[in-house]
């Protein structure tokens, strides 16, 4: 899919193409020790009988893992194959072996028999995204989207769709246990599972640069972004309440790792777009959250800070022991504790983001993209909230605790301490602190906070409920998920550079290459699937047009 004109984006703001990756918390709570990875697999398969995609995943909804390269590292090699650490090896179908699905339900709590449905372990879905089986967890990728708005709004698609499974697998017509996820990244015993994000960056980019320009602005993102957790160290069990669940497991500054010695920085360079112009920045220090606001910073501010990088106009910031001063401002929920830098300078975490936001919002106003009448209609509102809670962290903390997720939390559990005279070792708090991500908003704390009013909300439920059916329309996730909704027998596998089509009546697959993730918008292929209702038209058409 390639034409003489490729659509951009305007430099300086918070316009790129990015996009999330949620691993959720799940547990059977009727079958405790039930094996995960076989219950995400009945989430998975829930969810696509739930849309009547069953058919289509088993003819044509599979991923294609042809393109993966997950050992690529982005400082100039390539891990041998084998001395990758399994979680590693994110190119190949996971296996759930015969003993695995036995041993789901307890001894003899159930008895599985020739006819039981075969293990489903991805699905692409028809707005774009792909849910599948990630380290025992289910995972909800977003599809591509240009924008944080746009990225706030389908990462919250996924958690409609985790809510969807769960009511289906509530409903007593499945073989399993019903569960229940989170949208949270530690179970409370010591485990943590991600939420990263994605960003493409421009090859021409040094990744020295990305190192240098990132490090202090991921130390000190957690305070407008952190979700918030009891218990400090990795096992939780030291008392207290910090910033961030996902800072104590950060032990390396730059890696290619994801789940042991988690670096700040991670290195992995599986760019899932046209290698030689794009970087894909994976980014696992953040938190899954489910405050609009914090989730919506967490992709606005980054954003703005690999324009500033890419102009090379990053601050001149260098943090002594950046993942000693990671953790140190997790622990500080009164936000006074400062972090050294190489020069001497000690600064606190506000006045670390205080001195990036200064610096966006200068090359903005340079780039003409921070006008909220003329810019490019993202910039000026992410400096907005950006800039709104840092002021209030930094005075009206009651005002910030309606949408800075980790205060809100706090808030939460200080009633429950005031009320019952409770210490910050008791367990109740801990329960509490996995409560607040349950998916089911009957059941979820943030998502009843929300409802009456006293957890802020951006995104419109309506544009949610879209966003689990569509895909966005100013992307190749557009041509990605309207062909396997219109065409799902034929498409037999899908990833993010490509669809992979069978033509009736032939036996050779058609590769469509979608490398360029700003093509196979909908303004550039809605008339190929408006004009051809056979796949046979369809291809012909999309083969012979080079305009697609």
């Amino acid at each position: 899919m390639s034409s003489e004109t490729t659509p951009s984006l305007p430099a300086g703001g918070a316009l790129r193409v990015m996009g999330s990756e949620t691993e959720f918390g799940i547990h059977a709570p009727s079958t405790p020790a039930a094996n995960a990875t076989y219950l995400s697999s009945q989430v998975i398969a829930a969810y696509a009988r739930l849309t009547r995609q069953a058919n289509a995943a088993d003819s044509g909804t599979r991923w294609d893992y042809t393109d993966e390269t997950p050992l690529r590292d982005a400082r100039g090699f390539t891990v041998p194959r084998a001395e990758a650490t399994p979680d590693q090896l994110t190119d190949a179908e996971p296996i759930l072996t015969a003993e695995a699905v036995a041993l789901a339900h307890g001894p003899a709590e159930i008895e599985l028999d020739g006819d039981q449905e075969p293990a489903l372990m991805n699905l692409v879905l028809g707005n774009g995204a792909r849910l599948y089986v990630d380290h025992a967890h289910p995972e909800y990728s977003s599809p591509e989207v240009t924008n944080p708005r746009d990225a706030l709004v389908w990462d919250l698609a996924g958690d409609a769709v985790a809510l969807a499974a769960v009511r289906a697998l509530a409903s007593g017509g499945e073989r399993v246990p019903p569960v229940n996820l989170y949208k949270n990244n530690t179970d409370g015993k010591g485990a943590s599972y991600g939420s990263h994000e994605n960003y493409l960056v421009p090859r021409s980019v040094p990744f020295a640069d990305l190192v240098a320009g990132l490090t202090p602005f991921f130390v000190s993102r957690q305070l407008i972004c952190g979700t918030g957790r009891v218990g400090l160290g990795q096992d939780g069990t030291g008392r207290g309440y910090q910033v961030s669940q996902r800072a104590d497991y950060f032990e390396a500054e730059v890696g290619l790792e994801t789940t042991m010695r988690r670096p700040i920085i991670n290195t992995r360079d599986e760019p899932h777009a046209v290698a030689d112009k794009y970087r894909r920045l994976h980014v696992i220090v953040g938190d899954a959250n489910v405050s609009h606001v914090a989730n919506y910073l967490k992709f606005g501010t980054t954003a703005l800070v690999l324009s500033l990088i890419e102009a090379g106009r990053a601050p001149k910031i260098d943090v002594h022991e950046p993942v000693d001063a990671m953790h140190r401002l997790s622990h500080d929920t009164s936000l006074t504790e400062t972090v050294r830098l190489i020069d001497g300078r000690r600064l606190t975490g506000l006045e670390l983001q205080w001195a990036y936001f200064e610096a966006a919002a200068k090359l903005a106003v340079d780039q003409g993209v921070a006008s909220e009448e003329g810019g490019d209609g993202h910039t000026a509102e992410v400096l907005r909230h950006w800039e709104r809670a840092l002021t209030d962290l930094g005075g009206d903390q009651d005002a910030a605790a309606r949408y800075v997720e980790w205060l809100a939390k706090l808030r939460v559990l200080e009633g429950y301490r005031n009320r019952d005279g409770l210490e910050w070792g008791d367990a109740r708090l801990g329960l509490v602190d996995i409560q607040w991500s349950d998916v089911r908003p009957e059941r979820g704390i943030a998502l009843r906070l929300a409802a009456r009013g006293s957890l802020e909300t951006m995104a419109d439920a309506a544009a949610v409920a879209a966003a689990v059916v569509e895909p966005p329309v100013d992307t190749r996730a557009w041509f990605r998920g309207t062909s396997i909704k219109r065409f799902p027998r034929s498409v037999v596998s899908a990833s993010w550079d490509s669809v992979v089509f069978a033509p009736p009546g032939s036996y050779r697959l058609q590769r469509v290459p979608t490398r360029e993730p700003l093509r196979g918008t909908k303004a550039l292929t809605h008339r190929l699937f408006d004009e051809h209702e056979s796949i046979e038209d369809f291809l012909a058409a999309l083969l012979g047009d080079r305009r697609t």
